[in-house]
Parts: C-alpha cells; structure tokens; sequence
C-alpha cells in the first residue's frame, strides 16, 4: 500500500527541495517564466485550432 493516501503535503515540500537542489535557486524564476510563455502559447494555439475547426476547412488555393 505504497500510495494508500495519496500525496501529502510533506511529500511535495520533499520535491519543491530537491528541485532547488537540482536547478538552484537563481534559476527557477526564468524556468517558472518560460514554462508561463510556453502554457500561453499553447493555449492561443489551440484557441486558434477550435476557431478554425469551427469556421471549417479553408478553400483550396488556386494557383
């Protein structure tokens, strides 16, 4: 019964530590900036894909 109870807090200041550990602390704000950049644009993008799915396929260029 190893996951019997799920994450506790305690489990996930375990983690936040080691990852300071691992990347030091002068570090993670630019990781933290880039992975908010990063969820932005993933979102746009897929905003964009729903609205062009709705508007429906675009007519073939002619050359």
């Amino acid at each position: 019964m190893l996951l019997r109870n799920g994450l506790e807090p305690w489990h996930l200041l375990i983690v936040a530590l080691v990852i300071i550990m691992v990347f030091g602390s002068k570090k993670l704000p630019d990781m933290a900036r880039s992975l908010g950049k990063s969820a932005r644009i993933l979102k746009s993008e897929a905003k964009a894909m729903k609205a062009e799915a709705v508007a429906g396929p675009a007519a073939p260029e002619q050359p």
